[in-house]
């Protein structure tokens, strides 16, 4: 039996060459091609710098559009983290709550929400503005909270039969001019708006009479009574309201403030020089309706 021996194909050789060939054919035209790639690129580069640094306008151009590519660039990369509030968010606070006041005002504040049944968060930011806003016209901030508490109750919406609208209560209608640095009368709705108009009127009051009890009678309107009553009470809740900002006792006992009776009214054939029109009736509490004078401010509040 004849035994045949298999060695090695003579066709690997031919077959590693040709490999080996088209690799080499591969890598010398790649670098071929990166070479003239590279060499193409620096020439482009060389004319626009030239070309740039020729024309003055096609410079600034390309440096206006770069400039504004990284500007997109770095807006598109930042968050932003809360809205723009509006312009009436930023200068008006409507609630705060009374650890944020001052520790009279919050005194104030507490008693006044626990007294009148008032959320302590709205009624601790008009406390905080009558204090303000006191400070500026050199007003007792007290007294001012004693006039929104004999009035309204502290009820932002309250209306009287007569037209007295608001905190304080102004007739709106007369002192409508008072109200255009608020955005009109509608205004009067608005608790800060209204109790800022009602300070003026109630300053001016008190200016016309020369004196606390006499402001307050001209800012009731009392026409046909003293305006004794209305006085009273709204004095009697000043001292309330002192005591607790001062941290007093509560008084007992209050001064009485009596006037000579109102002489009875005469009715004219002829309007009054300081009247546009004439008289109205009175309201059965002695609120008068005077279009022509800060008197007319106001109406004997039912409370």
């Amino acid at each position: 039996m004849t035994t045949h021996t298999f060695g090695p194909s003579k066709s690997n050789p031919v077959a590693s060459a040709t490999l080996r060939t088209a690799l080499s054919d591969i890598y010398r035209g790649f670098v071929d091609f990166t070479h003239n790639g590279m060499a193409l690129l620096g020439c482009a580069l060389a004319v626009g710098i030239i070309a740039l640094a020729a024309r003055g306008d096609l410079r600034d151009s390309a440096e206006q559009k770069v400039l504004g590519w990284l500007l997109q660039r770095q807006d598109t990369g930042m968050v932003i983290d809360q809205p723009t509030p509006e312009p009436e968010t930023v200068e008006r606070v409507a609630a705060v709550t009374p650890n944020q006041l001052p520790k009279q005002q919050a005194n104030v504040a507490q008693w006044l929400s626990r007294k009148y049944r008032v959320a302590p968060e709205p009624l601790s930011a008009l406390v905080a503005e009558a204090f303000t806003v006191g400070e500026k016209v050199r007003l007792d901030p007290t007294l001012i909270l004693a006039v929104m508490a004999i009035e309204s109750r502290f009820n932002p919406y309250a209306q009287s039969p007569v037209g007295a609208q608001g905190l304080m209560q102004v007739l709106t209608r007369v002192h409508s001019d008072k109200y255009e640095d608020f955005g009109g009368q509608m205004a009067a709705f608005d608790p800060l708006s209204n109790l800022r108009v009602g300070v003026k009127v109630l300053q001016d009051c008190i200016k016309q009479a020369g004196s606390i009890e006499g402001g307050l009678r001209l800012y009731v309107g009392a026409v046909t009574t003293d305006g004794s009553h209305y006085i009273n009470k709204v004095m009697a809740e000043h001292l309330r309201i002192q005591s607790v900002a001062l941290g007093k006792p509560m008084p007992t006992s209050f001064p009485v403030f009596s006037a000579s009776p109102a002489p009875s009214p005469i009715e004219p054939e002829l309007p009054l020089p300081t009247q546009t029109g004439f008289l109205e009736s009175a309201p059965a509490d002695g609120a008068m309706d005077l279009p022509s004078a800060p008197a007319a401010a106001n109406e004997l509040s039912s409370s």
